[in-house]
């Protein structure tokens, strides 16, 4: 299958060939399956799209009957995976002044991943998704790069830190003991978000610094990286839909507003892309409602909030006319599907 589109280095499949291989497997079968070749993992730097990686780590955790195969190669990454990144993170003077720098170049590392952080009193609140491909599942997307900040933090306070939580959305696996053994016992499923819950103070512990002439060398090419990078207006609407549905607050002024610039623009830079607002907000929507239909147990009442929707009925209303059933029946069509599979 050839994929297009976002793309992410191939350091994110760093340990991927020798893992498959020690579970029997052919690895490079695999990737063939997703249009990957061998010789793209050679260098970190590689560029690959980020749905093949998605849809291959799918594939073989399924295959392999491995459901924490995403926790095992995360087991593998250390800070020097970041490449370039790892360099201005280790010059910063606390935890916390690294998940700032590390919030604005992740885009360099995964076009697809979404980073926020979020001050909650005595807490902070790391949030990790992915922006949506419509039919892809990202299970093990999800835990890799949230294992990946795990290991990060750990190097950047010390090895005996741990989170207060570790969230995901989807369901738990069948046996949860190895996710336990990576994360420790504050691990929780079906839950709002994707991400950790650390103590601040945590983040606030100074760090020795690291070389600053190195750093600033480093920070010089990611900025210029960041410049020529650039971001479509579908790909920066999409990220701040996904961040503000929850808050019940997504509206078109609301996003514009984030993006600095007045309702009107934002209508032309999405038309220049033949799209409209609230097309992009339905897109957004529906791929949300199938993954927590398809891989949580959440109540639909709390699907419906976590869409942004004012109550049961108007998420009743939107969901009957985008796919022409009630959310109950799909769910009951989905588990059907997936019990035959």
């Amino acid at each position: 299958m050839k994929h297009l589109g976002r793309l992410m280095r191939s350091a994110s499949l760093s340990g991927y060939v020798e893992l498959v291989r020690s579970l029997g497997r052919d690895p490079h079968a695999f990737m063939r399956s997703v249009g990957l070749q061998a010789n793209q993992l050679e260098h970190p730097e590689t560029l690959i799209p980020g749905d093949a990686v998605r849809e291959l780590l799918e594939i073989t955790a399924r295959a392999t009957r491995t459901e924490d195969f995403a926790l095992r190669l995360a087991a593998q990454r250390r800070l020097s995976a970041l490449g370039p990144i790892s360099l201005v993170l280790k010059e910063e003077p606390t935890p916390r002044a690294a998940l700032d720098t590390l919030s604005r170049y992740l885009k360099l590392v995964n076009a697809s991943l979404i980073f926020r952080l979020e001050d909650a009193g005595d807490t902070v609140v790391v949030h990790e998704d992915l922006l949506p491909s419509p039919g892809l599942p990202m299970r093990q997307s999800i835990e890799l790069a949230v294992g990946i900040v795990y290991r990060i933090l750990g190097e950047l306070i010390g090895p005996q830190w741990r989170p207060q939580q570790v969230c995901f959305t989807h369901r738990p696996p069948a046996d949860a003991s190895a996710h336990r053994a990576f994360f420790g016992r504050s691990i929780k499923f079906n839950q709002d978000f994707n991400g950790l819950v650390c103590l601040a103070a945590d983040l606030l512990k100074p760090r020795a610094p690291g070389d600053q002439a190195e750093a600033r060398f480093a920070r010089e090419y990611l900025e210029a990286a960041l410049k020529d990078r650039g971001e479509s207006g579908r790909d920066a609407c999409r990220e701040l839909i996904l961040a503000l549905l929850p808050t019940g607050d997504c509206t078109v002024q609301t996003v514009a507003r984030h993006l600095r610039v007045d309702r009107r623009t934002l209508h032309r830079r999405l038309q220049a892309e033949g799209l409209t607002f609230s097309d992009l907000l339905d897109e957004v929507r529906a791929d949300l409602v199938r993954r927590h239909l398809r891989d949580s147990d959440l109540p639909l009442g709390e699907v419906a909030e976590l869409l942004g929707f004012s109550g049961p009925s108007s998420f009743s209303h939107w969901f009957s006319n985008h796919f022409g059933c009630s959310a109950s029946q799909w769910s009951r069509q989905a588990a059907g599907t997936a019990a035959q599979g």
